[in-house]
C-alpha cells in the first residue's frame, strides 16, 4: 500500500514509509520536504496512480512520525502564529508603501523559517521590508515569495461558477493560455462574471471543451449566413452548439429554431437584416478592459 501527500499548488509526492510505520488514511504526518519539515495529510493512492509513478515517479518525501497529540497542540499554535505572522507583514508593508499583496505566511514545523506569498503588478525591492522582518522574527529564516494571480487563487482555494471546487485548487498543476476567442467561439457573453475565476483571469476551463465547440461549428452554418427552411428563406441569427441546431430570423421577421437536417445553405446574400448585438450568445460589454482579462504576464510564476 503506498500513500503520498499533495503540497501548495497540487503537487503529488510519494512517501518512503518504514515497513513497521502504521500510517492510515487522512492522518496527520510530519514530513521532511524540501522546505523543511511540514504538516501533511497522508492519503492512500490508488493503482492506476501508482502504475503512472512507475514510469514518471515525482520526488519521494521522508516520513518523520506521525503527528502525536502534542504535536497536533503545536500545529494549531502554529496555524495562529502564521496569521498573527500575516498580519504583522503585512503592515511592514503598508508603513514601507510597497504594493504587494499578501497571500499567506507559513511556518516550517520547527519554526526556523517562515514563508510569505505575495502578489504584485511589478517588481517589488523588499530588501527594507525583509530587514523589518528579520528584526520582528528573531532566529527565523525569512522567504519572501512572489507568486501570481493563479498561484494565489489555487493557495486560498474557492468555488467556481461551475459550484466545483477551482480546478487549481483540486488537479490543475499547469495553467494553459486563455483568451477572449475561446468564449466568443463557444457562445459565451464577454461578461466579467460569466469567462473569469476568482483570480480575476479567463477561466481555464474555457480550453476544456473549446475543440468540441470548434468540431460542432464546422457542421453548422455561421452567424450571419443565408439558409433555405421549411418556412422559407431565412438568415442564421444564433448557432446553438451543444444541441446542434440554429435560430434563423425568417423573411417575416420571425426567429425560428431549426435542426441541421431541416436547413440547407444558400449561395449569396439573403436582404434579411439581423442585429446580433441582441442576441446572448454574442452581447459584449463595452466597458470591458479585454486585455486585463487576458493579461497572463506573472498571473503565474511558479515560484510555490
Amino acid at each position: 500500500m503506498k500513500f503520498a501527500i499533495r503540497v501548495i499548488k497540487n503537487q503529488f509526492h510519494p512517501l518512503k514509509v518504514s515497513d513497521n510505520a502504521n500510517i492510515k488514511d487522512g492522518q496527520y504526518i510530519l514530513v521532511r520536504t524540501d522546505k523543511g519539515e511540514e504538516v501533511h495529510r497522508a492519503f492512500i493512492v490508488n493503482s492506476s496512480i501508482q502504475k503512472i509513478w512507475e514510469k514518471n515517479q515525482p520526488e519521494p518525501f521522508s516520513v518523520v512520525r506521525i503527528m502525536t497529540p502534542d504535536d497536533m497542540e503545536t500545529y494549531k499554535e502554529q496555524q495562529e502564529l502564521e496569521i498573527q505572522a500575516f498580519y504583522k507583514c503585512r503592515e511592514f508593508a503598508k508603513n514601507r508603501k510597497l504594493v504587494m499583496k499578501f497571500t499567506k505566511a507559513k511556518y516550517t514545523f520547527d519554526r526556523k523559517k517562515i514563508t510569505f506569498y505575495y502578489t504584485a503588478p511589478e517588481r517589488v525591492d523588499f530588501r527594507e521590508l525583509l530587514k523589518d522582518l528579520t528584526r520582528e522574527f528573531k532566529k527565523v529564516r525569512i522567504d519572501l515569495r512572489h507568486i501570481g494571480v493563479r498561484d494565489e487563487t489555487s493557495i486560498l482555494q474557492g468555488q467556481g461558477i461551475c459550484g466545483e471546487n477551482y480546478c487549481c485548487c483540486r488537479f490543475l498543476k499547469k495553467f494553459e493560455a486563455v483568451n477572449t476567442k475561446l468564449a466568443k467561439d463557444q457562445g459565451i457573453p464577454i461578461t466579467p462574471g460569466k469567462i473569469t475565476g476568482g483570480c480575476g483571469r479567463l477561466l481555464c476551463c474555457l480550453n476544456y471543451e473549446y475543440k468540441n465547440y470548434i468540431d460542432a461549428a464546422k457542421s453548422l452554418p455561421p452567424v450571419g449566413s443565408g439558409v433555405m427552411t421549411p418556412d422559407g428563406i431565412g438568415k442564421v441569427f444564433m448557432v446553438n452548439f451543444l444541441k446542434k441546431s440554429v435560430d434563423v430570423k425568417l423573411e417575416d421577421g420571425k426567429i425560428k429554431e431549426y435542426e441541421k437536417r431541416d436547413i440547407e445553405m444558400i449561395d449569396g446574400e439573403v436582404n434579411i437584416d439581423i442585429d446580433i448585438s441582441n442576441n446572448l450568445n454574442y452581447q459584449e460589454d463595452e466597458n470591458i478592459d479585454i486585455k486585463s482579462l487576458e493579461d497572463d504576464k506573472n498571473s503565474t510564476t511558479g515560484n510555490i
